[in-house]
């Protein structure tokens, strides 16, 4: 292969890893599913389709996420080199300053975008990026605000499209505390994976200032009332589809990542980590299937 093209290939997939841009693509399709699945209950899917204000939030919420990424890469680049060898490789193809006006151009985009829509849009996306900044920034590096904040970015353009809406029934409330306990379970469990590079550049986490067992005792009090959240979306709305047999089925898995961490089985914490992503991408498809059949 020409030296020249293998080196624009790896420019351009390393600004694919710094920018998220895999992760967006699998929010994008989990922001679409749970609006018109879970929280559009009275629109018909042809008004849903020729709805630009929700596309255009939805784009507008996207492109932040994107940018989200990159600033992120950039204040974590050191620690990724720890963390993250083969990605910092990839992403050295391209300078940092490249990185820096892909984030200027996407929240400008963002915000050019949600002026276009409404004043409240543009509010909304102009906090989020604030908040991504001042996340990577400064919270990042702080106890218990750094995983708190952390699940609120990722759900914030999931609380924008409920307000659209403004349908807050008690299934997406339950859903809502589902995800973020699930969210919150994942961050600490890669807190865990990170220990050593996080102590190495100052970063607060709950594995480095407890500890393995009182880090282990917090991860199964979350499963723990995941579990519990999971049995009231069931006693609430019947074991009669397929979102709930989700709900299910979701409680044996919670059972299983606690027998991985209690154990501590070789690799639990990774085994625990990617079962709990793979978890949420059939909830994310169980959704869509219900919506479908139902």
């Amino acid at each position: 292969m020409n030296k020249s093209l293998f080196y624009r290939i790896s420019q351009f997939f390393g600004f694919l890893l710094g920018a998220k841009v895999f992760v967006t693509a699998l929010l994008a399709f989990a922001l679409y599913v749970s609006t018109y699945f879970l929280f559009n209950k009275f629109e018909s899917f042809r008004i849903f389709i020729f709805d630009y204000k929700v596309h255009g939030l939805i784009l507008c919420s996207l492109l932040s996420i994107l940018a989200g990424g990159i600033i992120n890469q950039f204040y974590d680049k050191e620690k990724d080199i720890l963390t993250k060898p083969f990605r910092s490789r990839i992403q050295n193809f391209l300078k940092q300053r490249y990185f820096l006006y892909a984030y200027i151009f996407l929240n400008l985009s963002s915000l050019g975008i949600a002026a276009l829509l409404s004043s409240r849009i543009f509010l909304f996306l102009l906090i989020y990026q604030f908040l991504m900044w001042f996340y990577s920034h400064k919270l990042s590096k702080i106890l218990f605000l750094n995983n708190i904040t952390f699940v609120a970015l990722t759900l914030y353009p999931f609380f924008g499209i409920l307000i659209y809406y403004r349908n807050f029934s008690l299934e997406i409330v339950y859903s809502a505390l589902f995800l973020f306990f699930t969210l919150l379970i994942l961050d600490v469990l890669k807190d865990t994976l990170t220990k050593n590079a996080d102590k190495i550049f100052n970063y607060s986490t709950i594995p480095n200032v407890f500890g393995n067992k009182v880090t282990i005792v917090n991860l199964v009090f979350l499963i723990v009332i995941d579990i519990l959240i999971s049995m009231k979306i069931i006693d609430h709305n019947g074991l009669n589809n397929i979102w709930t047999y989700y709900f299910a089925l979701g409680i044996f898995v919670f059972i299983f990542c606690i027998y991985f961490l209690v154990n501590n089985l070789k690799n639990s914490k990774f085994l625990t980590l990617n079962l709990l992503r793979f978890w949420l991408f059939v909830g994310i498809c169980a959704m869509l299937l219900n919506g479908i059949f139902n």
